[in-house]
């Protein structure tokens, strides 16, 4: 079992930044895809970005631009860069472990972003 803490959420105002940290614990951090979703109120919860043990990244359309994930895997963590941030991007933010058959979350950390 992975387990896996967010850091780094909090309260904004539109165009500022933050940077959202995940350690997770055990030994295949470098293996997984490690990946950051959102869930904002009544919608459902969507792929951020992803990026693979090769270092492989994606990005949803919405955040293309502004979000960089990158991953150090010294310090079994990925962190996600949001920039020019908007009040859309509010939203409770997890961060995802997978490798093979294992798929853990984190409990998430909230971001709000005020107009």
């Amino acid at each position: 079992q992975v387990q896996l803490v967010e850091s780094g959420g909090g309260l904004v105002q539109a165009g500022g930044s933050l940077r959202l940290s995940c350690v997770a614990s055990g030994s295949i951090f470098s293996l997984a895809t490690l990946g950051w979703y959102r869930r904002a109120p009544e919608k459902q919860r969507e792929l951020v970005a992803s990026i693979t043990g090769r270092a492989v990244i994606s990005y949803a359309d919405s955040v293309q631009g502004r979000f960089t994930i990158s991953r150090d895997n010294a310090k079994n963590t990925v962190y996600l860069q949001m920039n020019n941030l908007k009040p859309e991007d509010t939203a409770v933010y997890y961060c995802n472990f997978a490798y093979g058959l294992i798929h853990n979350w984190g409990r998430g950390t909230q971001v709000t972003v005020s107009s």
